[in-house]
């Protein structure tokens, strides 16, 4: 559903016009045209907002990871990795192709996002060595996992399975759990390599 027109199109509201049409229509048919037609104006009324549709995408993907839970901050110790994982993945798979967007925006513009500082904050909490690079790994495996996920459900929602006939097995869950589990304790705490 298309958000209520505001009278003026802010930055903000363009924004949800753009996950909207995502949401419908998938990233390969999110354009400046289409979107500019959503809001009835030129193509280039979006630029007075957006230097580029790079720079949209990557408005888009910061709107994405604002959905990561505040509330992982009540974690700490050695716990606090998954559930900052998961939130991560939840928020990802929250919009159609929204590990594409937010992996585009991260590939062209590698700056630190609300994802990787909420990975950075459960890694130092559990005294993790160099957690700035082991949160970068983490983020890579979510992004990575999410994508195949959502290429998964696109594929299923076409028609496609791994066998004719056959379902693909869910075992996503899963195979995310075994993930960050393996990542987690290859991240060694300071005070077991010290120790």
């Amino acid at each position: 559903m298309t958000p209520a027109r505001t009278g003026r199109h802010d930055r903000e509201h363009i924004v949800s016009v753009a996950l909207d049409l995502l949401d419908r229509y998938g990233l390969p048919d999110l354009t400046m045209r289409r979107l500019a037609t959503e809001l009835d104006v030129q193509p280039s009324a979006l630029y007075w907002h957006f230097s580029s549709k790079q720079d949209l995408l990557a408005a888009v993907a910061e709107r994405i990871l604002a959905r990561i839970a505040p509330s992982l901050l009540a974690h700490d110790g050695d716990d606090a990795l998954l559930p900052a994982a998961r939130s991560v993945r939840d928020a990802l798979l929250a919009y159609r192709d929204g590990a594409e967007v937010v992996m585009s925006s991260a590939a062209l513009r590698p700056s630190s996002t609300r994802a990787h500082e909420v990975l950075l904050t459960a890694l130092r909490s559990a005294g993790v060595d160099a957690p700035d690079l082991a949160a970068a790994a983490v983020l890579q495996f979510i992004l990575g996992h999410a994508s195949l996920v959502q290429q998964r459900m696109h594929g299923e929602s076409h028609g496609a399975a791994a066998t004719p006939g056959d379902a693909v097995p869910d075992d996503s869950a899963a195979v995310f759990e075994a993930g960050i589990g393996m990542l987690s304790r290859g991240a060694v705490p300071r005070s077991a390599a010290r120790g």
